[in-house]
């Protein structure tokens, strides 16, 4: 698969292989799984961005070369890289401060093997009694008329990855800031941007900051009266408050509604036990679910029910996560959400936010 970074990844590979780097691509397992992860590249911030199984190879690769693994020793007597280590050095990389385990436990080796199904090797191999990790040292030596070592060339070209994507989101900033400044003169450019970003195909936390921004305005006007003496009642404007980092391990909430105390879950899939696994995590409490789909939001909720029904097969069980999922909210909501802010004249307000929330998300 040819994409716009393929050909970056082919320099990196000549620099180091010489004219044996088309046969050293073409050989390597592993070189095409990173060029199709790193296939968003050039597209922008919009696009997906794939840090965390790059970042598992990444740091995996580093410990390798520091041991200087990839040019002399017996990698095989080599006791393991602890998972702390791994880990932690994950989180310092950019865009990595709040990744998971996941793809050092299991999600990198399940994606490596439903695109190579036919391969006996996996990227990382684990001692679960030590907490221990190895890289896959097949996946490193490449033949060609010579073996070529290629642990050093996928750093360099996850660094270039890095470069590009930081770059891409720097743009995508300024956007959002130039933007600001001609809102009032061309509002229909702003609005035009802000919509674009209400898409299926963009990147997951870009998504679930504009879907903040957009809510947090939608619900500003409205309000509620409440208290606990028909006498003493207080007026009290519905507050919207994200939780923390996107993709962050919260318990399933990422927005909070005060006074109300609604609960919000951003999520891109229609897998009904992500779904309820959220909702036991907060003890089966009512929660609305902002979903990354254009689905109708009924076709939506019979699909969770139809899969949910064929996994448990007791309608009591169903119903209870179901009676859990207090509102879902789609992309065409959320564009419906997203005018009437505008209307109430928040338009820069909603930029303003994005604004501020991308620089904590990606460390601007």
């Amino acid at each position: 698969m040819e994409t716009s970074f393929t050909e970056n990844i082919k320099k990196i590979i000549k620099k180091h292989c010489g004219k044996y780097a088309e046969d050293v691509f073409e050989r390597s397992m592993l070189l095409e799984y990173i060029n199709k992860k790193t296939r968003s590249a050039n597209k922008g911030a919009k696009s997906r961005a794939s840090f965390s199984n790059l970042y598992a190879i990444y740091v995996i690769l580093e410990d390798y070369i520091e041991k200087e693994y990839n040019t002399k020793g017996d990698y095989s007597k080599y006791e393991g890289a602890p998972f702390n280590k791994l880990f932690a050095r994950q989180r310092e990389l950019p865009f990595g401060s709040k990744l998971q385990n996941h793809s050092l436990n299991n999600r990198l080796n399940a994606e490596f093997q439903k695109y190579f199904p036919t391969t006996p090797y996996i990227p990382i191999l684990r001692n679960l009694e030590t907490n221990r990790y190895w890289i896959n040292e097949n996946l490193l030596n490449i033949k060609a008329d010579f073996t070529f070592n290629i642990a050093k060339i996928i750093i360099e070209i996850i660094d270039e990855y890095i470069i590009i994507k930081q770059d891409s989101f720097e743009r995508f900033v300024k956007s959002c800031q130039e933007l600001k400044k001609i809102s009032k003169k061309s509002p229909e450019k702003a609005i035009t941007f802000i919509t674009d970003l209400l898409a299926s195909n963009v990147d997951a936390r870009l998504f679930e900051i504009v879907s903040y921004a957009i809510l947090k305005y939608h619900y500003y006007e409205q309000y509620i009266i409440w208290g606990f003496e028909i006498d003493n009642l207080t007026t009290e404007n519905l507050k919207l408050y994200k939780t923390g980092r996107t993709n962050a391990n919260d318990g399933g909430i990422d927005f909070v509604m005060k006074p109300l105390g609604k609960f919000f879950q951003v999520t891109e899939t229609l897998d009904f036990k992500k779904y309820f696994l959220d909702i036991d995590k907060i003890q089966k409490f009512p929660i609305t679910f902002v979903i990354k789909s254009e689905e109708n939001i009924i076709n939506i909720r019979n699909k969770i029910r139809e899969n949910a029904n064929k996994a448990y097969s007791i309608d009591v069980i169903v119903d209870k996560y179901m009676n859990c999922i207090e509102e879902i909210i789609n992309i065409p909501v959320l564009k419906e959400c997203f005018e009437i802010a505008i209307q109430n004249g928040h338009l820069n307000n909603i930029l303003d936010e994005i604004i501020i929330q991308s620089k904590v998300e990606f460390n601007q």
